[in-house]
């Protein structure tokens, strides 16, 4: 009792019993009765001295009883009786589900002979002989009491009380919460000299011994050499029921101990005796057969200590530091070369950011420099150039609809005079003509010369903008004067035929 802290009188209750069992009772691991991961299933899926069915499956980490989808059932049972009479089970299980209410719930089973897999009663069989435990997430009676864990007593006679969750038939119980919880919940299952005890855990911590009591039934008669089952099965709301693990011992009084128990200690002895004598006889034939054998290895040789292992660790560490601060040692002598560039362009430049390359005549400038790019001041001329051409082509515009206008009046006055004559161009019009030809070709011939020098000199800034807008210029003056010789020669040999009128 001295390890024991009084809290409470479960606690003192479970500190002498936990004592009086340590002094009386011997336990002994059934392995033939039990599953734990890892390696729960087999590759196959079957489960050693287990079998299961329904919508049971069994994976390498839990066997799934029951999975959460509507109208399931699932149950696994030992596939041969037990060959003792009291005993004591540690399951491990988990039930979760998304809704805030579950169903139907989990069942634990001792019966005398094993039920089905798609029962009525948690996925097994109604009318069982034997134990029934069992973990009700499911409110049926409506009196706000679920979950609930409860044993029940059967002797194949009486059918589950469904509509009451079976409070009517009940052997003991207690109102504890199983659902969604953080770590896996547990229940301690003991049988020993007639009394049924139970002990829970709630899964709110990870403290394997936080277990306190629910329930005690004394004078509970159970058949002998009966199959331990666990059954789930899921209505209309549904759950995952998960079990993790069944542990499964015998207990025996000290005094009394199994003969069968004693008869297999003495016989496993015997046999590793007589292997360790029969493999030293081995290892001596070996060393008289080859003398000149260098001795083997020793074993431990081939494996890395736990030192080894931790410098090998710090070393892998180590390096994978050293990379990376290589690779920010590169990217940080990049930036500063980049930045260095810079700086010496922003003084070459008087303080000024160097503006982008800029192309002349389709190639890439001069390595070493940049090119200078259209001024601001030069913007402005080009617009105002663009607004003058704007109003010149206006006052064409304007001019030529007056001409038009005049030519139309000069031809309606001939369809009234047909008499009237028009006298062709005379000497002087041509002779002004063959001048104006002249002063033309000449031009172009000018205007392709200092084309030809202005493609020679690369440093001249947009020389095709500057060249676009001398041409627009020149062509626009040289239509003006031929509209206005042309109108003016027009408006002559009118008024010179409307003075022969007279005549």
């Amino acid at each position: 009792m001295e390890g024991c802290n009084i809290i409470s009188k479960w606690t003192i209750f479970l500190c002498a019993i936990s004592v009086v069992s340590a002094n009386l009772v011997h336990k002994r691991f059934e392995y033939q009765y039990s599953f734990k991961p890892p390696y729960l299933a087999q590759k196959d899926g079957s489960v050693p001295f287990w079998e299961y069915g329904g919508n049971a499956i069994a994976s390498s980490e839990n066997v799934r009883i029951a999975p959460s989808l509507r109208s399931q059932k699932g149950a696994i049972w030992t596939k041969n009786p037990i060959n003792f009479e009291s005993w004591d089970v540690d399951v491990s299980f988990r039930v979760t589900g998304r809704g805030r209410i579950g169903a139907d719930g989990l069942a634990f089973w001792y019966t005398q002979t094993k039920g089905s897999y798609d029962g009525e009663v948690f996925g097994s069989s109604d009318k069982w002989v034997g134990l029934g435990i069992f973990f009700d997430s499911f409110d049926n009676d409506n009196k706000h009491n679920n979950p609930y864990i409860m044993a029940v007593l059967n002797d194949g006679s009486k059918e589950f009380d469904h509509q009451n969750d079976g409070t009517t038939q009940l052997t003991a119980g207690c109102l504890r919460d199983f659902r969604n919880k953080p770590f896996p919940t547990r229940a301690r299952i003991e049988y020993y000299n007639n009394v049924l005890t139970l002990l829970f855990h709630n899964g709110m911590t990870s403290n394997e011994q936080d277990y306190e009591l629910c329930f005690r039934a004394e004078n509970v008669i159970l058949p002998k050499n009966g199959y331990f089952g666990v059954s789930a099965a899921t209505g209309g709301l549904a759950d995952d029921h998960d079990v993790l693990h069944f542990l499964t011992s015998s207990l025996h009084a000290n005094a009394q101990q199994p003969i069968q128990q004693q008869e297999d200690s003495q016989k496993l002895n015997q046999e590793y005796q007589e292997y360790q004598k029969k493999l030293e006889l081995q290892k001596e034939e070996y060393r008289k057969e080859h003398p000149n054998e260098v001795k083997e290895q020793n074993i431990d040789d081939w494996f890395e200590s736990d030192n080894q292992r931790e410098l090998r660790q710090i070393f892998q560490g180590q390096s994978q530091m050293f990379d990376v601060l290589r690779e920010l040692h590169r990217k940080l002598d990049e930036v500063v070369g980049r930045q260095e560039r810079t700086l010496s362009l922003v003084s070459q430049n008087g303080g000024q950011a160097p503006p982008p390359p800029a192309q002349v005549g389709g190639q890439a400038p001069a390595p070493g420099g940049y090119v200078d790019t259209i001024r601001r001041h030069e913007v402005d001329a080009m617009f105002n150039n663009q607004n003058q051409i704007v109003a010149a082509t206006r006052e064409i515009r304007q001019f030529i609809l007056e001409l038009k206008t005049r030519t139309d009046t000069i031809i309606n006055n001939q369809a009234k005079a047909p008499t009237a004559q028009v006298q062709s161009v005379g000497y002087d019009t041509q002779s002004i003509m063959s001048e104006m030809r002249d002063g033309i070709n000449h031009v172009k011939q000018n205007y392709g010369q200092v084309m030809q020098k202005l493609n020679e000199r690369r440093d001249v800034v947009c020389p095709s903008t500057s060249g676009g807008v001398s041409v627009t210029m020149f062509l626009v003056t040289i239509t003006i004067h031929l509209v206005i010789l042309l109108g003016y020669n027009i408006y002559r040999d009118n008024k010179e035929s409307q003075a022969k009128k007279f005549y």
